[in-house]
């Protein structure tokens, strides 16, 4: 588990993103002669020095330090799973990563570090992902949130504030936030921006004030709709309480998962710029079309397309063939889904159209398809709908 930390700990230059992508936490494969990275299954792990044992686990319990030498149970780390950390950390440019089972619960075992330091109390900006919203709106952890706008978050903080957490370009309306503005307005307290529409290929919130960089890593990062993941990109004190809270609460990233995750990072800048190079064409299209009244794009680029149509937005998901009518995002392939009914259903209505999520409204997330197929199905998706919703003649 070391090795690979080491030797990527020890460059300080940044290389480019697409080689870091490829190489980062791989770095000392070559020299075990090896070329794919080893998974390792393990939960437990043999030693017959239980005197070493015990003081490295008194050291991960008095700092979050990863132990030195061997693993020793799955729960408090695993190789595999560290490799794809250092990986994104060098991404994000971060001194560490944490990684979670999920996004959800990587977002609860940051909410869970800073109330056990008393700081309850969360300032946020709508909008945020719909379970997001939720987990904080609804105090499943004890928690209290303010909802502001950006202008508003330095007025907004108090002296129990543990965090500010915005997400931009933000799910599902792509509002973008200037965070290096917001993190200055924050002051002492710690920004968390949710970076999983951008991914590190289009900005690295670290490097404009923000201590925390979450990720849905479901999305992007893998990037085939075949693993679920969250991590926290952070400096490593953050890290070391992360790490204490995984080990409590058990949300470990399984082993398959964190390899499926560094083999995503080896082709995220392609995959993004890819997409995003179709998603600005469709997104032309759309705005130039009479059945949408309103397009979202991002300034920052990216993969994502939030859309609002004339008619029925219920048909639309019913009339496409080509694109996948399914929550989530970031896949290879395209997928569309309604965010009222869906990704942000649990956010009270009121709260939900107030951040501009309005009941018409369709997000895309572009994949990797030509764009003229894309097109042509959306194209005749829009055509069915507005004939089926079209008022019949008596």
């Amino acid at each position: 588990m070391d090795s690979a930390r080491t030797a990527t700990a020890s460059r300080t230059p940044l290389r480019a993103l697409a080689t870091e992508a490829v190489h980062a936490g791989r770095d000392d494969l070559a020299r075990q002669g090896l070329h794919a990275p080893p998974i390792d299954l393990s939960t437990t792990y043999p030693s017959y020095d239980s005197r070493g044992e015990a003081a490295r686990i008194d050291a991960f319990a008095a700092t979050g330090a990863e132990p030195e030498g061997p693993p020793v149970y799955g729960r408090l780390g695993n190789p595999t799973v560290a490799r794809f950390e250092t990986a994104l950390a060098r991404l994000e440019n971060t001194e560490a990563a944490v990684a979670f089972a999920s996004g959800m619960a990587a977002l609860t075992a940051v909410l869970l570090v800073r109330a056990s330091l008393g700081l309850r109390h969360v300032v946020a900006v709508r909008p945020l992902y719909g379970c997001s919203d939720h987990l904080l709106t609804a105090g499943l952890l004890g928690t209290e949130v303010t909802w502001t706008d950006p202008a508003g978050v330095a007025d907004a903080l108090r002296p129990d504030t543990g965090l500010v957490l915005v997400e931009s370009p933000a799910n599902p309306t792509l509002a973008e936030i200037d965070l290096r503005a917001l993190a200055h307005s924050c002051g002492s307290v710690p920004l968390l921006a949710d970076n999983t529409f951008a991914t590190p290929v289009l900005q690295r919130p670290a490097e404009q004030g923000a201590r925390l960089v979450l990720h849905s890593a479901t999305k992007y990062l893998g990037g085939h709709g075949d693993v679920m993941a969250g991590v926290v990109a952070c400096d490593e004190e953050f890290a070391g309480r992360l790490r204490q809270v995984r080990f409590a609460t058990g949300g470990v990233l399984h082993p398959l998962a964190g390899y499926l995750l560094l083999r995503g990072l080896s082709t995220l800048p392609v995959r993004v710029r890819a997409a995003s190079a179709t998603a600005v064409d469709l997104a032309r299209r759309l705005a130039a079309d009479p059945r949408t009244t309103r397009v979202h794009y991002p300034r920052i680029g990216g993969a994502m397309i939030a859309f609002e149509v004339d008619g029925d937005p219920h048909e639309v998901i019913d009339q496409v063939r080509l694109i996948t009518p399914a929550v989530s995002l970031g896949s290879v392939d395209t997928l569309i889904q309604h965010p009222a009914s869906i990704s942000h259903r649990i956010v009270d209505a009121d709260d939900r159209r107030g951040a501009g999520v309005s009941d018409r409204l369709l997000r895309l997330s572009v994949g990797l398809e030509d764009v003229e197929d894309l097109w042509a199905d959306l194209d005749a998706a829009l055509r069915r709908a507005s004939v089926a919703t079209a008022p019949r003649s008596v």
